[in-house]
Protein backbone atom coordinates (compact mmCIF):
# COMPACT_ATOMS: atom_id res chain seq x y z
CA UNK A 1 0.00 0.00 0.00
CA UNK A 2 2.63 2.46 1.17
CA UNK A 3 6.35 3.24 -0.40
CA UNK A 4 8.25 -0.22 0.11
CA UNK A 5 11.18 0.32 2.65
CA UNK A 6 14.56 -0.57 1.71
CA UNK A 7 15.21 -4.39 3.38
CA UNK A 8 18.70 -4.99 4.58
CA UNK A 9 19.57 -6.83 2.02
CA UNK A 10 18.93 -4.76 -1.35
CA UNK A 11 21.06 -1.61 0.49
CA UNK A 12 19.65 0.90 -1.51
CA UNK A 13 18.91 -0.86 -4.80
CA UNK A 14 15.22 -0.69 -6.05
CA UNK A 15 13.42 -3.70 -7.06
CA UNK A 16 11.94 -3.71 -10.47
CA UNK A 17 7.89 -2.70 -10.63
CA UNK A 18 6.23 -5.73 -11.42
CA UNK A 19 3.10 -3.99 -12.44
CA UNK A 20 1.93 -2.83 -15.52
CA UNK A 21 0.83 0.77 -16.28
CA UNK A 22 -2.58 0.40 -18.47
CA UNK A 23 -3.22 3.90 -18.82
CA UNK A 24 -1.26 4.51 -22.14
CA UNK A 25 -3.58 1.16 -23.52
CA UNK A 26 -6.77 2.57 -22.30
CA UNK A 27 -6.10 6.04 -23.73
CA UNK A 28 -4.95 4.65 -27.30
CA UNK A 29 -7.92 2.39 -27.28
CA UNK A 30 -10.51 5.19 -26.54
CA UNK A 31 -9.05 7.25 -29.33
CA UNK A 32 -9.28 4.16 -32.06
CA UNK A 33 -12.90 3.71 -30.53
CA UNK A 34 -13.60 7.42 -31.01
CA UNK A 35 -12.41 7.37 -34.45
CA UNK A 36 -14.14 4.53 -35.74
CA UNK A 37 -16.87 5.79 -34.18
CA UNK A 38 -16.92 9.00 -36.72
CA UNK A 39 -15.44 7.59 -39.26
CA UNK A 40 -18.12 4.71 -39.52
CA UNK A 41 -21.46 6.55 -40.71
CA UNK A 42 -19.38 8.04 -43.59
CA UNK A 43 -18.49 4.58 -45.13
CA UNK A 44 -22.47 4.32 -46.04
CA UNK A 45 -21.36 6.52 -48.90
CA UNK A 46 -24.55 6.97 -51.82
CA UNK A 47 -27.44 8.32 -53.29
CA UNK A 48 -30.12 9.74 -50.54
CA UNK A 49 -33.23 7.68 -51.49
CA UNK A 50 -36.33 7.82 -49.80
CA UNK A 51 -37.11 4.02 -50.24
CA UNK A 52 -40.87 2.50 -49.87
CA UNK A 53 -41.40 0.29 -47.38
CA UNK A 54 -41.95 -3.62 -48.07
CA UNK A 55 -42.43 -6.80 -45.25
CA UNK A 56 -40.46 -9.03 -48.41
CA UNK A 57 -37.13 -10.76 -47.75
CA UNK A 58 -33.95 -10.06 -48.54
CA UNK A 59 -32.22 -12.00 -50.87
CA UNK A 60 -29.46 -13.70 -51.41
CA UNK A 61 -26.48 -12.51 -53.32
CA UNK A 62 -23.28 -14.47 -54.66
CA UNK A 63 -21.36 -11.79 -56.47
CA UNK A 64 -21.54 -7.55 -56.26
CA UNK A 65 -24.60 -6.31 -57.61
CA UNK A 66 -25.11 -3.23 -59.67
CA UNK A 67 -27.17 -0.53 -58.07
CA UNK A 68 -29.18 2.24 -60.27
CA UNK A 69 -30.53 5.09 -57.37
CA UNK A 70 -33.16 7.26 -58.99
CA UNK A 71 -33.63 10.75 -56.45
CA UNK A 72 -36.45 12.86 -56.07
CA UNK A 73 -35.08 15.00 -59.13
CA UNK A 74 -35.07 12.04 -61.17
CA UNK A 75 -31.68 11.73 -61.84
CA UNK A 76 -30.36 8.43 -62.64
CA UNK A 77 -27.31 7.08 -60.83
CA UNK A 78 -25.18 4.02 -61.70
CA UNK A 79 -23.25 2.90 -58.15
CA UNK A 80 -22.64 6.26 -57.11
CA UNK A 81 -22.26 7.95 -60.34
CA UNK A 82 -24.52 10.50 -62.01
CA UNK A 83 -25.29 9.25 -65.64
CA UNK A 84 -28.02 10.91 -68.12
CA UNK A 85 -31.23 8.74 -69.29
CA UNK A 86 -29.07 9.46 -73.11
CA UNK A 87 -26.35 7.29 -72.11
CA UNK A 88 -28.14 4.94 -69.68
CA UNK A 89 -28.71 2.34 -72.60
CA UNK A 90 -25.28 2.56 -74.10
CA UNK A 91 -23.71 1.94 -70.54
CA UNK A 92 -26.51 -0.71 -69.65
CA UNK A 93 -25.20 -2.88 -72.88
CA UNK A 94 -21.88 -2.38 -72.04
CA UNK A 95 -22.33 -3.66 -68.50
CA UNK A 96 -24.47 -6.76 -69.95
CA UNK A 97 -21.86 -8.01 -72.64
CA UNK A 98 -18.64 -7.42 -70.00
CA UNK A 99 -20.50 -10.40 -68.07
CA UNK A 100 -21.32 -12.44 -70.74
CA UNK A 101 -24.01 -15.07 -69.89
CA UNK A 102 -23.81 -14.52 -66.10
CA UNK A 103 -25.81 -10.95 -65.94
CA UNK A 104 -25.30 -9.47 -62.82
CA UNK A 105 -28.06 -8.56 -60.55
CA UNK A 106 -29.34 -5.51 -60.40
CA UNK A 107 -30.75 -3.26 -57.18
CA UNK A 108 -33.17 -0.56 -58.36
CA UNK A 109 -33.99 2.15 -55.88
CA UNK A 110 -36.25 5.04 -56.65
CA UNK A 111 -37.38 7.64 -54.73
CA UNK A 112 -41.13 7.26 -53.32
CA UNK A 113 -42.14 10.87 -54.69
CA UNK A 114 -40.79 10.14 -57.92
CA UNK A 115 -42.90 9.50 -61.01
CA UNK A 116 -43.81 6.10 -62.15
CA UNK A 117 -43.30 6.40 -65.80
CA UNK A 118 -39.74 7.23 -64.53
CA UNK A 119 -38.72 3.99 -62.80
CA UNK A 120 -40.60 2.18 -65.60
CA UNK A 121 -38.65 3.82 -68.17
CA UNK A 122 -35.48 2.92 -66.49
CA UNK A 123 -36.33 -1.03 -65.97
CA UNK A 124 -37.84 -0.82 -70.01
CA UNK A 125 -34.08 0.29 -70.87
CA UNK A 126 -32.77 -2.62 -68.30
CA UNK A 127 -34.58 -5.23 -70.07
CA UNK A 128 -33.80 -3.94 -73.33
CA UNK A 129 -29.68 -4.73 -72.21
CA UNK A 130 -30.82 -7.96 -71.14
CA UNK A 131 -30.58 -7.47 -67.50
CA UNK A 132 -33.36 -9.42 -66.21
CA UNK A 133 -32.29 -9.90 -63.07
CA UNK A 134 -33.74 -6.53 -60.91
CA UNK A 135 -34.57 -6.50 -57.56
CA UNK A 136 -36.68 -3.19 -56.13
CA UNK A 137 -35.45 -2.33 -53.37
CA UNK A 138 -37.27 -1.18 -49.89
CA UNK A 139 -36.76 -0.29 -46.76
CA UNK A 140 -38.17 -3.79 -45.10
CA UNK A 141 -40.46 -1.60 -42.65
CA UNK A 142 -44.16 -2.58 -44.38
CA UNK A 143 -47.15 -1.05 -43.03
CA UNK A 144 -50.51 -3.71 -42.10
Amino acid sequence: MGAQLPSARSKGRRTPMADINVTPLVDVMLVLLIIFMVTAPLLTAGVQVNLPESRAKPLDQDQKPVQISIDERGAIFLDNGEVTESDLPDILAEIATQRGEDKPQVFLRADTRLDYGKVMRVMGELNRAGLNKVSLVTTGEGKD
